[in-house]
């Protein structure tokens, strides 16, 4: 599934304004940021888990990504 997560953020990334409600959701609540892409993918067909979701940012080279997944790793 770790494609879906791939897609998902490609889709995410290509509506701005989903995307920085999602990021502002991040920063607040990385835990329910995390739920809402989770079910951002099951709307559209691209389900994918937590984990898979944070495995995949975390291989994205984009410090403001890094810094709310880190907190998100701190509320585990």
């Amino acid at each position: 599934m770790s494609s879906n997560a791939a897609e998902l953020y490609k889709r995410i990334q290509e509506h701005p304004e989903d995307a920085q409600i999602l990021f502002r959701q991040a920063l607040q609540d990385p835990q329910g940021a995390l739920r809402s892409i989770c079910e951002i993918g099951d709307s559209v067909g691209l389900p994918v888990t937590p984990d898979e979701v944070k495995t995949y940012l975390s291989s994205l080279d984009d410090g403001d990504t890094k810094q709310w997944l880190i907190k998100a790793r701190g509320g585990l």
